[in-house]
């Protein structure tokens, strides 16, 4: 997969620094039968993001503490591609969950004991916020260095505070109780649920993303009591520690206050989501993309496209796609898993998945790629074509009105409209192969397994049910007959002659609105041997 612009970091990871990212949640808000770090923005599993950032930064390793639906949560974990350089990751469980002091407590082991060099100092971050950037944590650690805090907040300045803790600071008078930051010294942090009516009216609000000195964290979460609304162990609770012994503490405010954003319920997501396509599209459009209407383009965070590439309303591009330079990709197209070719154009109204196009292929409209499709190069797939786990070679065409599954089709093929491969027998699957400079007439079916050799020719409305031999002719159809006049002597008839001549080849039976105006043994036609069979 192509690497996204904003991967290629040229900073270098922070010597001593130990990350450790909260993770167990229950994520209630959610309303959800899945973990809320599990859920999905821009097309990969919230807590990847946080990870991503985590591996940027922290050369001393990474903690992940888990918790509720732990097994999942490792395994998407665990399914991430692992960087060839880069700090170790390790995920620990929180079996009960008593509190985010408790759960940063469990990644002690992780970096103390027998034999290892603890951390200078820890960055804790949260599972559950996807928009922060790299940036703004490095100014998080900047502030810290330079401050020589003991501990160092990630604040934001919010019109509306409800739901998070507050930043009270030492003077009563200070701005942060009517929407500024202050400069007073921090007291402590207290949580929405606990806060008075007048904590309450501060504006200056905990992100819950922290530098801490590595000589005091662990010590500091032995001290913290339950003493809370919540009877919970209060990772915030440190700081208080800190306050009360006159240590430094630090706070670096969030200049967009957006990435500070904790999903805790679907508006969140839907919010976190809409600030990350907005990201995606700017920075695609910033490498050369061009992109018609932006707010109806749906780009995952996994996709790669290429420079000079065109992207119409409504395209939605996701998972591990990759497409290529100079692209049309035009309106209504949905893009899965898919690797893109150069100078491939695909027209409206097509869904494509976990399939392949080569350079200068074209798709659509009104095609339907499932998985395991290849499209050699400068191949055609016309309107209203489905395809599976079938290979079409390079020059061939299959413009209209066919189902081509299972198959393996040569060089410079024409598919004739409404070919159809006959794949299943109602147990198995089986394979069609057809040969290079083959031409396959309109209306086909062939019934698999079967072989058509290089060169031969079906024609229009064959089922082919045995092998065809390179360079030969095919033809599997009934005999047409012709009955001069017939037609002119049914629309003579008056209607109870009609009405009666319908009747006399039923053997007896009476009329039937259902039975045919004239069969061809009704009237003294004779049947020829041939069409008695």
């Amino acid at each position: 997969m192509k690497e996204l612009p904003d991967q290629q970091s040229t900073t270098s990871l922070v010597e001593g620094l130990g990350a450790i990212i909260m993770a167990a949640g229950l994520g209630k808000r959610m309303k959800s039968d899945l973990a809320k770090v599990l859920h999905n923005v821009a097309g990969r599993p919230m807590i990847h993001y946080v990870v991503d950032l985590a591996e940027r930064l922290a050369a001393h390793g990474i903690a992940v503490v888990v918790g509720h639906q732990a097994d999942a949560v490792r395994k998407v974990l665990e399914s991430r591609p692992v960087p060839a350089r880069g700090p170790r990751l390790t995920v620990v469980e929180q079996r009960e969950q008593l509190g985010t002091g408790h759960a940063v407590l469990q990644a002690r082991p992780v970096f103390q004991g027998r034999g290892k060099q603890p951390a200078s100092h820890y960055l804790i971050l949260n599972g559950d916020t996807p928009l922060l950037t790299e940036g703004t944590l490095r100014m998080l650690l900047d502030t810290h260095r330079t401050k020589g805090a003991t501990v160092t907040l990630l604040s934001a300045l919010l019109d509306d505070p409800t739901g998070y803790g507050r930043i009270v600071r030492a003077s009563p008078e200070s701005d942060n109780r009517s929407g500024g930051a202050s400069e007073g010294i921090v007291e402590r942090i207290v949580e929405d649920k606990d806060a008075s009516p007048a904590e309450r009216r501060i504006h200056e609000v905990n992100v819950g993303t922290y530098v801490v000195d590595g000589a005091f964290l662990f010590e500091a979460l032995d001290r913290v009591k339950p003493l809370n609304a919540q009877g919970e162990f209060y990772l915030t609770d440190i700081v208080g520690i800190a306050a009360d012994r006159g240590l430094s503490i630090a706070v670096a405010t969030l200049r967009d206050s957006a990435e500070g954003l904790g999903i805790n319920s679907r508006v969140q997501l839907a919010e976190a989501e809409l600030e990350i396509q907005n990201r995606t599209r700017l920075r695609w459009m910033e490498e050369g993309v061009t992109i018609i209407a932006p707010s109806s383009t749906w780009i995952d965070a996994t996709v790669a496209i290429g420079r000079d590439t065109i992207l119409y309303p409504n395209v939605a591009l996701e998972g591990a796609t990759s497409i290529g330079r100079h692209c049309v990709i035009r309106a209504n197209t949905r893009i899965t898993d898919c690797q893109v070719g150069d100078h491939v154009e695909v027209m409206d109204h097509c869904v494509l998945r976990d399939s392949t196009m080569e350079d200068e292929t074209s798709i659509g409209p009104f095609t339907h790629l499932r998985p395991g499709v290849v499209v050699r190069r400068k191949a055609k797939v016309g309107n209203f074509v489905e395809m599976k786990k079938t290979e079409l070679g390079e020059g061939s065409k299959a413009n209209h009105l066919s189902y081509l599954g299972d198959a393996v089709i040569g060089k410079n093929v024409n598919i004739g409209a409404g070919t159809i491969t006959c794949n299943y027998d109602g147990q198995k699957k089986h394979r069609t192969v057809i040969g290079d400079h083959v031409f396959i007439g309109s209306d086909t079916q062939l019934v698999a397994p079967v072989k058509v050799g290089t060169g031969s020719l079906i024609a229009a409305g064959t089922t082919v049910t045995r092998d065809v031999p390179p360079d030969a002719l095919a033809i599997g159809r009934a005999e047409q007959i012709n009955k001069a006049d017939w037609a002119a002597r049914r629309r003579a008839m008056s209607e109870p002659e009609r009405h009666a001549a319908s009747g006399a080849g039923q053997a007896g039976a009476g009329p039937s609105p259902t039975s045919r105006p004239m069969p061809l043994a009704s009237k003294g036609v004779k049947m020829s041997k041939r069409g008695k069979k």
